[in-house]
Order: structure tokens, then C-alpha cells, then sequence
């Protein structure tokens, strides 16, 4: 639960080094160690600075920080001194539009194609595991534990270095055109444009699902459209509204309107957005809702036609 009540009866850790992987798990045998076990860890971690978690953030680091603090320690994972790289928030980024839940066992089996052994406990009952052994002091059972623990460690090393294959190189890597466009996305996010267009390009090409097309059509004709690169940013908002977005029928009423100055078109394009968003209501389509009202359509509606009739 973390917090003061909680405590690490066993860490993990991974070190790439020049001989390879290797693995090292501290154990504390009885809770009277935990400053022990602190200890060793502090000592093994030495000359590090770079921390790769998942769901660290949320959960090892605090941990590990609140156990120093009540054992007069100073926090081990400061800002100042430990780069935190947490897989998790990087793994939503790339996987949300495909996997319904981006847990590091739900990586392992959808994106590593790893699966575990008969070894594998299930995370709830290791508590209560450390708890019986505490009791009977037979520490035979908690060797599933420790499996569990080891793999999720190289696991996480796994996806640590596939993610950053594909996130250097992703056109190099055969991967799914939905993650295609959302490494696009963290491009574009980075202010990476270029690399960008060409990865939004690429899925777009290749197809996906309507929703995601949408989603990743209007994307790309975003970027064309702070280039004012305006042919493909009306190409893509074009091939968007054809498949039920409001959101590109308003961007094609508003280059219509402001930029080529054509009333018609404008109104043409305001009245195709009124008819989707209809649509909308009447099939219950969330994914295509848009970012405009039915009030706000229906006063573009109103001044178009008003500027229409007063030519």
C-alpha cells in the first residue's frame, strides 16, 4: 500500500554490464534487517545514476525513499542524483491505442511474447507468503517469489532496450501500424516534425482501424497545417471527414472561410460537420466526437449563410 506500513522484503536489480545482464536480489530475512538490507543496497547501487523502473515513480522510489528517511538515512534516489527513466508512462504513450491495459505482465506476454512458468505467483498472495514464512520460518515456498521478482526485472530490461529499438528506428522494426502512429505522435510532441510526418505517413499508408485514422489523419494535417503547407493538410482533413470526423468538416469550413475565402465551400463543409455530429448522437459513436458544439456549429451555420445571402 505504501507508506510507513510497508516495507521491501526483496528487491530486485538489473545492471547491464560488459559480461552481460546480471541480476542481483536482496532478501531480508527478518524485518530487523531492513536497515541491513538498506545498507546493501546503497552499497551495490554506488556509482550509478541512471534508474529504469516500472511504475517506479508512483511506487519503488517513494518506498525505498520513506524506509531511508525512518531509518535516519538520507533519501537514495534524489532528483539531483538519479536520472529516472519509469517504462510505464512510455509504454501508455506507445501501447493505450491497442492494448486495453499496459501492465508489465500484459508487455510481457503482447509485446515481448514472454510467458511465465508454473513458477509464477500471482503478485496478491506475495504478502502473505512473506507472512507465513515469518511464521514458520520455511522459506521454501518464497521461491516462487523470487521468480516472480527476477522476471519482472528482465522484463523490464527487455522492454527497456525493445522500446528503444523502435523509438530510434521504428520504421526498421515490423510492428503494428497503430504503434506507428503513436511513436508519430511522441515525435511530434518532441517538436520532431519531420521524423514525424514521415512515421504519420507510413500508418496512414499502410491503413488502421477508422477511429485511429481519424485520430491520426487529423494529426498529420495538423502539423501541414502550422506549415500552412495547405494541399495535404485539405487532403487528410478531407479523407477524415469522409469517414464521420467533425472535427476536419470545421477545419475545411475554416480554411474555406478565412484562408481561400470561398463562402460556399465553407458553408458546404459546416453543413457536412452538422450532419456527422447527428450521426453521432443517433449511433452513440464516442470516438468521433469532436471539439465544437452543436451550438457552436449551428452559429457558424447562421453567419455563413447570413454572409452567403449578403453576396
Amino acid at each position: 500500500s505504501g507508506g510507513t506500513g510497508t516495507f521491501p522484503f526483496l528487491i530486485g536489480l538489473g545492471f547491464f554490464e560488459l559480461d552481460g545482464f546480471n541480476l542481483t536480489q536482496i532478501f531480508m530475512r527478518h524485518p530487523e534487517e531492513e536497515p541491513a538490507v538498506l545498507a546493501a543496497l546503497n552499497r551495490i547501487i554506488d556509482g550509478t545514476n541512471i534508474l529504469v523502473t516500472y511504475n517506479g515513480k508512483s511506487f519503488d522510489v517513494p518506498l525505498i525513499n520513506t524506509r531511508h528517511k525512518l531509518h535516519g538515512m538520507s533519501p537514495l534516489f534524489g532528483k539531483d542524483t538519479f536520472t529516472h527513466i519509469d517504462m510505464l508512462p512510455m509504454a501508455r504513450k506507445i501501447w493505450k491505442s491497442r492494448l486495453p491495459s499496459r501492465t508489465l505482465g500484459d508487455m510481457e506476454r503482447q509485446i515481448l511474447d514472454i510467458y511465465r512458468t508454473d513458477e509464477e505467483v500471482p503478485g496478491w498472495m506475495i504478502p502473505d507468503m512473506y507472512f507465513d514464512y515469518l511464521s514458520t520460518g520455511d522459506a521454501r515456498p518464497l521461491s516462487r517469489v523470487f521468480y516472480h521478482n527476477a522476471i519482472d526485472i528482465i522484463s523490464l530490461a527487455l522492454l527497456f532496450n525493445y522500446t528503444n529499438r523502435i523509438l530510434s528506428h521504428p520504421l526498421h522494426h515490423d510492428i503494428d501500424n497503430i504503434d506507428l502512429a503513436s511513436i508519430a505522435r511522441i515525435y511530434e510532441s518532441q517538436n520532431k516534425l519531420d521524423q514525424a510526418i514521415v512515421l504519420y505517413e507510413a500508418a496512414l499508408e499502410q491503413g488502421l482501424p477508422a477511429e485511429i485514422y481519424i485520430q491520426t489523419a487529423l494529426r498529420y494535417a495538423h502539423i501541414h497545417k502550422q506549415n500552412k503547407a495547405w494541399e495535404q493538410a485539405i487532403l487528410f482533413w478531407e479523407k477524415a471527414a469522409g469517414a464521420g470526423s467533425i472535427d476536419a468538416a470545421i477545419e475545411l469550413a475554416k480554411y474555406y472561410e478565412h484562408i481561400a475565402g470561398d463562402i460556399s465551400d465553407a458553408l458546404n463543409w459546416t453543413e457536412k460537420a452538422a450532419g456527422h455530429l447527428q450521426n453521432q448522437h443517433i449511433s452513440n459513436r464516442g470516438a468521433w466526437s469532436a471539439h465544437f458544439s452543436n451550438v457552436e456549429i449551428q452559429k457558424r451555420l447562421e453567419r455563413l449563410k447570413r454572409k452567403t445571402n449578403s453576396t
